[in-house]
């Protein structure tokens, strides 16, 4: 049976610390799907097909990794996929707490879906999308935050 994880966000846009933690869970799983969710609640600054190319060109030569979008339920997207696991990435002690709700909430609609964490490493732990997002809108460089095969694709 093969292992699959579902790594669900927005990436809007992906940050060098979204990468570092795919890149880490690599050898945890035969399959890792990227899955960009289409959130009804928030509207994307970049645009989904822009976020998708970004993925794409990001994870190219990693045989075990799709870049897919979905909307719904990501415990019904995981169950479409055939996926046993959720992978989640923490930066701090605010992101364990939020994320453990939403994963017992997962688990109690679906009991054999695991949520697995990975921390962050130090260097990206102050790093998240909404930043880089308002850096960018304001004409800032958001090449230190963004994976390097893209630094010229968002410029």
């Amino acid at each position: 049976m093969n292992k699959i994880a579902v790594f669900p966000g927005s990436f809007d846009p992906i940050t060098r610390g979204h990468e570092s933690v795919i890149l880490r869970a690599l050898p945890l799983f035969d399959t890792i799907v990227v899955a960009v969710g289409e959130n009804s609640e928030k509207r994307g600054y970049f645009p989904l097909e822009n976020r998708l190319e970004w993925l794409r060109t990001i994870f190219a030569r990693e045989p075990k990794i799709r870049v897919e979008s979905y909307s719904g339920l990501t415990i019904d997207y995981c169950r479409e996929v055939g996926a046993g696991f959720i992978l989640r990435g923490l930066r701090t002690a605010a992101d364990f707490d939020f994320e453990r709700g939403i994963g017992l909430m997962n688990r109690a609609m679906m009991p054999d879906l695991e949520t697995i964490f990975l921390v962050s490493t130090p260097e990206y732990s102050a790093l998240n999308s909404s930043i880089v997002r308002e850096i960018h809108r304001n004409g800032g460089d958001i090449s230190r935050f963004i994976p390097e095969s893209l630094q010229n694709l968002m410029t």
